[in-house]
């Protein structure tokens, strides 16, 4: 939280900024028009940090600091663009797309663009590989386009729904977003808000609608899926 009583100035990129205290270097970065990438930060969810896809140098120090978690600092000269930092993007992507599939990931697909990674640099073993999830009426789940930005998680808990219904399960390559103990999604918690779909930058979660039209399914049979699982959630009930 900004402390507006007290202001700090910085250096970005050669340009001077004046900012309240507590302002975060990626806050600080976008007040001045300067291009820092994020896949995990989203404006309605509380920054964590997870990508790192967003770090930039400060002071010449020996690590790259995430700006989307890190307070300006009085005097602080931050570079958001240098060898160093893009190589730590490049990598990270490059990363990313050796165990999920950006297939439908617009946004993370650009940046692999711009900064000129090589998707096959790190060839994995396997790629993670999750069943799509068809089971309710409202949108699917696909856990291999899933980049674990926790967005979904925030968003569905303390930082808009307070509903709880999503949660990270497993360990290590192996993690993946579920509902507590996997149970169905209309069996969870789940209110079906959209605002875990609304949120999701990768295509892991889709309205049923969307789904069903790339499927090639006509309205008629979008709205027959919808009615059989609606059915089948009050047989449940």
């Amino acid at each position: 939280m900004s402390d507006a009583s007290e202001m700090i100035t910085l250096t970005i990129d050669g340009q001077q900024v004046t900012v309240a205290a507590g302002t975060t270097i990626l806050e600080a970065a976008r007040s001045l028009g300067c291009d820092v990438p994020v896949i995990c930060y989203h404006e309605a969810t509380t920054p964590n940090g997870l990508c790192r896809i967003c770090v930039v140098g400060a002071d010449g120090g020996r690590l790259l600091q995430p700006a989307c978690i890190v307070p300006c600092r009085a005097g602080m000269v931050v570079e958001t663009r240098n060898e160093r930092v893009e190589r730590s993007r490049r990598t990270i992507l490059e990363m990313l797309s050796s165990a999920v599939n950006l297939a439908e990931a617009p946004a993370i697909q650009s940046l692999l663009d711009e900064y000129g990674a090589q998707p096959d640099r790190f060839p994995a073993a396997e790629k993670r590989d999750h069943t799509l999830i068809d089971d309710n009426p409202f949108y699917v789940r696909d856990y291999s386009q899933c980049v674990l930005c926790w967005r979904c998680v925030q968003v569905c808990a303390e930082d808009a729904q307070y509903t709880y219904a999503l949660a990270l399960d497993h360990r290590g390559f192996d993690t993946h977003v579920s509902t507590a103990f996997s149970v169905p999604m209309p069996e969870s918690s789940c209110v079906f808000c959209g605002q875990c779909v609304s949120v999701c930058p990768t295509g892991a979660l889709k309205p049923k609608i969307e789904f069903g039209l790339e499927q090639g399914w006509t309205l008629e049979q979008i709205w027959e899926n919808t009615r059989f699982l609606q059915k089948n959630r009050r047989k449940r009930g």
